[in-house]
């Protein structure tokens, strides 16, 4: 007869990579059932999104198979519940599990791109995801999504009017370029454009979420600190290109996080624009603006380093029509932004289990 323990002492042998704990002290076990040769139980992981789930599915039959009983029918049902590092009362958008901001210290290296794939590449893996476009002087998340010109309804929730993200290609989105006219620029003083990020956590329905990514403004300014001091950040991605005077910039923006009076987690380094990849040459990589930037950034300030993003001329192209890479043909593209979003979330899992009860 299999017996529980059996089960149990085989399952302890698998570990999750990136929490450092097998699969039974970490409470990932659930519903084990046990009829004769058939074992049936769940795998509750820290996130639909896990980028390993399969493996450790895999790992889990194995596992029982060497252990226990070689024909042990194993069915597994894969579960999630998110995990989070809030420790408040949740007053600020109560129903999200993690809040991602997303900066750098200038513009022009392509941080609206990186927002914009990230939270498609984390729906994709099967996370309720929002995208927040805070860039309120220069807002292009519409363009990229190609909602430019449509406009979000109000609908009366929990006894007072609120306005509804947009729907577009499996994320929520909420940009000030979808309440304002396209043509008509935005001249607002800090207050008023702190006032306006504020009202973005407050008066928009975001619901339940696993992920909400806010793309930030370039810089360092009131809106950073609004953000950071009322809303909980589960922590900042900082987005870097390979040259010099990018890199100068990008170690401000992670000098503020890790600021006293701030004090935000950074989950990593991401560098845009890493190499030039030809269409019709998929394996050569050509450095343009240098090489190793990104990566020697991360390790100076002792961060994870999330990948790199090619140059290629679709990603640019897609974001003018508005068809991102992650729901394009592109299959560099697709591939450097899957694996950069999968670092993200494992880092971020990283995050959350150290304020975890041990």
């Amino acid at each position: 007869m299999i017996t529980e323990q059996q089960v149990l002492a085989a399952l302890s042998q698998v570990h999750d990579p990136d929490l450092g704990k097998d699969l039974v002290s970490l409470r990932m076990i659930q519903d084990l059932q046990i009829e004769g040769k058939k074992i049936r139980f769940r795998i509750v992981l820290t996130t639909p999104a896990c980028p390993v789930k399969d493996a450790m599915q895999q790992a889990c039959i194995n596992a029982i198979h060497m252990m226990v009983d070689p024909e042990a029918e194993v069915e597994i049902q894969m579960d999630a519940q998110t995990t989070s590092r809030r420790q408040d009362n949740k007053v600020i958008l109560p129903e999200v599990s993690n809040i991602i901001a997303v900066a750098s210290g200038k513009g022009g290296v392509g941080k609206s791109t990186i927002s914009t794939n990230l939270a498609l590449a984390i729906a994709q893996r099967g996370a309720k995801v929002g995208l927040m476009d805070a860039d309120i002087y220069g807002p292009s998340i519409p363009i990229m999504l190609g909602i430019k010109g449509e406009r979000p309804r109000m609908a009366q929730i929990k006894g007072r009017p609120m306005i509804v993200p947009m729907l577009r290609f499996g994320i929520e989105v909420m940009s000030i370029g979808l309440l304002v006219d396209e043509k008509q620029a935005v001249i607002w003083r800090g207050p008023m454009a702190s006032s306006a990020v504020r009202q973005f956590m407050t008066d928009i329905y975001w619901g339940a979420l696993d992920y909400l990514i806010i793309d930030l403004p370039p810089g360092t300014g009131d809106i950073h600190l609004t953000l950071v001091q009322q809303v909980p950040l589960t922590g900042a991605i900082v987005v870097t290109t390979p040259q010099d005077v990018a890199l100068a910039d990008a170690r401000k923006a992670l000098g503020m996080f890790n600021t006293p009076q701030i004090k935000v987690p950074v989950i990593g380094v991401v560098e845009n624009m890493a190499y030039f990849t030809p269409p019709d040459l998929p394996d050569r990589k050509y450095y343009l603006f240098g090489k190793g930037g990104g990566q020697k950034l991360a390790e100076e300030f002792g961060v994870p380093f999330l990948g790199q993003i090619p140059i290629v001329e679709n990603i640019r192209e897609g974001g003018d029509i508005g068809v991102p890479a992650m729901v394009s043909d592109d299959e560099i593209s697709r591939k450097a932004f899957e694996s950069f979003a999968d670092q993200a979330i494992r880092s971020i899992a990283r995050l959350n289990a150290s304020l975890q009860p041990a």
